[in-house]
């Protein structure tokens, strides 16, 4: 028996501080319910939870910002269709005004109709936005540009985000002028060049505009001003920059571009509709029929955005759900065996505190060998 060293009194004091840190740790475990708390509890968890944690909520984020953009859409769709639906009323004052048994007054009064609803297509087109940002304006359109600088009355109405960018067009053609005065192309005229071999798509010319769709449908569409000289030839550069960027990932070039055309009289190609003669009125009625194409093909471009979106949404709730899953097994506490853990922990802390005592006890047994 040794009084100035109680091995026995040691052993179960270190047996006792281990337990207890181990109780420290499930109690933080429980109470937190993460199993990684600390990086020593798992340094390799803990970096790999942590990046995970980052890219669920850079998901999140993204899922936020696609439905942001659906937005966008409707009220981009919204003002269209009413845009829509002033050209088919134009469209119909058209027709009626074409009639015989107009009289020339009669004209003039369906004139002053069109003409309130020309002003506000452009005010509509004008006072668009969404978050302060103008959609039918022009801003959110792809930019296009000529190449020759004697060709500058020539300008890119619009093409699709599909059409190839990055190769070399040239455009060959010849303009006139009505009886009106407003420049018209030669429709026979027209080459359109790829790489400077003439392209087998589609190529449709309605007044001062001149359309080319290629073999995978995708559409560009050129203006003639009236500053061309007569023959014209130039390339094209178009360089697929503009539009509204919408991030729908938590990496960098995971992206969806928004392409809205810009919404004008012009454009439309109902700038100049005049139904006061009944010449006027036959012209008006390609011309309506020209903007109704228009506006119908951004529709339906503005539908194929919104499904695509609806569809990422979709994709980015299973990524988030999936990744969460993953983040969970590694970063949380299971709560029912914790609980075991907890519960033999405070046993065994227990338990060590009654050895403590107990071998705290027996050097005060060799004080009984000196009486």
């Amino acid at each position: 028996m040794k009084v100035n060293s109680n091995i026995q009194a040691m052993i179960a004091g270190n047996v006792l501080k281990n337990n207890e840190i181990r109780q420290s740790d499930s109690t933080r475990k429980l109470s937190s319910g993460y199993k990684i708390n600390k990086a020593k509890d798992n340094p390799a968890g803990m970096a790999i939870s942590n990046r995970m944690r980052a890219q669920i909520q850079s998901l999140n984020r993204a899922n936020q910002n696609a439905s942001n953009a659906v937005n966008v859409i409707e009220t981009a769709e919204g003002a269209l269709g009413e845009i829509q639906a002033m050209i088919q009323r134009m469209s119909e004052l058209s027709v009626k005004a074409a009639n015989g048994t107009n009289t020339t007054e009669d004209r003039v009064a369906i004139q002053a109709e069109i003409k309130q609803l020309t002003s506000e297509i452009q005010r509509v087109a004008k006072d668009t936005e969404y978050n302060g940002q103008n959609l039918l304006g022009g801003e959110q359109a792809l930019k296009g540009y000529v190449t020759d600088p004697a060709a500058l009355g020539l300008s890119v109405v619009d093409y699709d985000p599909d059409f190839p960018i990055g190769k070399k067009y040239d455009i060959e053609f010849s303009k006139t002028t009505d009886a009106d005065g407003n420049t018209v192309i030669d429709k026979t005229s027209v080459v359109f060049k790829v790489d400077d071999v003439a392209t087998t798509g589609n190529i449709e010319v309605n007044g001062d505009k001149i359309t080319v769709t290629n073999a995978d449908g995708a559409k560009l569409t050129l203006k003639a001003g009236a500053t061309l000289p007569d023959s014209v030839s130039t390339g094209l550069e178009l360089n697929g920059i503009g539009g509204m960027t919408i991030q729908v990932g938590s990496s960098e070039g995971q992206e969806i571009n928004i392409v809205i055309p810009e919404i004008s009289l012009d454009n439309l190609g109902i700038e100049k509709i005049d139904v006061r003669t009944e010449e006027g009125a036959q012209k008006a009625l390609e011309q309506t029929k020209y903007a109704l194409s228009f506006i119908s093909s951004v529709r339906s471009r503005l539908g194929a955005y919104e499904n695509r979106f609806e569809n990422t949404i979709s994709n980015l709730d299973v990524a988030e759900e999936n990744l969460t899953k993953s983040y969970s097994t590694i970063k949380d506490v299971d709560m029912a065996d914790e609980m075991v853990e907890y519960t033999t922990l405070q046993v065994l802390v227990q338990a060590g505190t009654s050895m403590l005592s107990q071998a705290n006890e027996q050097p005060q047994q060799a004080l009984q060998l000196l009486q």
